[in-house]
């Protein structure tokens, strides 16, 4: 199994966002040197939910700094770009690199976003799978044209070229079924962000692998971005993740303002709407919110190393990952504590998922038993 780490650079009140960017990039160094397989970038704006407004750029920044782990985005947001100028960021990248690059597209869900690109966000949809398409296009042919909805492009080709077939390497996230839908028709992997109970993630997973197989494109193993919080005991770790991971869903929630509903009435977000009532928990009392707190927690990878390594294989038999991509700075984490956090499982954790045949990935999820809570339904981190 290949094992990477995000960077979620949240901002932190009465700290210089300098500071918060530098202690991140901090934790990016010290993935190829542990060990990890890949790096992740977010792309998001304006709120400092994560100050990441230029993936392709930041992963430029390892790309020069690293010389064996992929690279991949985490996601870029298309209906907010040109797709031309993006499909010319992924060959630059892909030739700075060496070819090492992933990448992961995504169509956004935050209004304000969307309201700061001045781009309907009714159009999401069909803007995400033009541009999509555009990018494809401009990847895999040395000259191309297009006539569509949102872009008319004369005769035309991105230079340089990349060096290898970084189209061939995308995914995208797949938080609603709608997109789920979108990117299996695409042909593109599933990048899936842990946001609800992993047997309905996996429920998620077996229909984006039927209607691809339908649409004549083999499936990928997703890959699974998630929280890891890793300590020497469970009461450590759990004390931590409730405090941060909490802490981080109050920030989901600050910027995206998924607890007023509005995104039920937006269309191609109606799906969304059910996530009102589990975010309304933060203002709601402390039992509900300590309660949802606890949920949310057991939905990503927290406790001893033994623990870690437990709880991932479930993981993995429920979603037939082949890559676990793990933040292990989030909520506003101290640094010092993101960084012991993060070397406990490289050192105790992540030998076992990169060497042990008992985490290669399975060809085909086990099935899962059906999830229950449904009502508890999370946003993308």
């Amino acid at each position: 199994m290949k094992v990477g780490t995000a960077l979620n650079m949240l901002c932190q009140p009465g700290r210089s966002d300098v500071s918060v960017v530098g202690e991140h990039l901090a934790i990016g160094d010290l993935a190829e040197p542990l060990g990890f397989d890949s790096l992740f970038a977010l792309e998001h704006h304006f709120t400092g939910y994560a100050m990441s407004p230029a993936p392709a750029q930041l992963l430029s920044y390892f790309a020069g700094r690293t010389r064996r782990i992929s690279l991949g985005t985490a996601v870029i947001v298309l209906p907010w770009h040109d797709p031309v100028r993006v499909a010319e960021e992924i060959a630059l990248l892909d030739i700075l690199c060496g070819g090492r690059c992933v990448f992961g597209f995504g169509r956004g869900a935050a209004s304000v976003e969307y309201e700061g690109f001045r781009i309907p966000m009714d159009e999401a949809r069909p803007r995400f799978v033009e541009a999509a398409q555009i990018i494809v296009k401009a990847l895999s042919n040395d000259s191309f044209e297009h006539e569509g909805r949102f872009f008319q492009i004369p005769r035309t080709a991105i230079r340089p070229r990349p060096m290898s077939h970084p189209e061939r390497r995308f995914y995208a996230s797949a938080v609603s079924p709608d997109s789920a839908e979108i990117m299996a028709k695409l042909g593109f992997g599933i990048l899936m962000v842990m946001q609800n109970e992993w047997p309905k993630a996996a429920e998620d997973i077996a229909r984006y692998r039927a209607i691809a197989s339908e649409a004549g494109h083999t499936p990928r193993p997703p890959i699974i971005l998630t929280n890891v919080c890793c300590a020497e005991s469970r009461d450590e770790a759990h004390e931590r993740a409730f405090k941060y991971l909490g802490l981080k869903w109050q920030s989901i929630d600050t910027h995206y303002h998924f607890s007023d509903g509005h995104l039920a009435t937006v269309k191609g977000y109606e799906s969304y709407g059910k996530m009102a009532k589990t975010y309304a928990k933060i203002n709601a009392s402390a039992e509900a919110k300590t309660k949802a707190t606890d949920f949310y927690v057991s939905i990503q990878i927290v406790g001893t190393p033994k623990d870690c390594l437990d709880k991932i294989a479930e993981l993995r038999r429920c979603t037939g990952m082949d890559h676990l991509v793990a933040e292990f700075s989030f909520g506003g984490l101290p640094h010092e504590e993101a960084e012991v956090n993060m070397r406990l499982f490289a050192d105790k954790v992540l030998p076992a998922l990169q060497r042990d045949p008992a985490f290669a990935a399975p060809e085909t999820p086990e099935k899962a038993t059906v999830a229950t809570a449904r009502e508890n339904v999370f946003a993308p981190a």
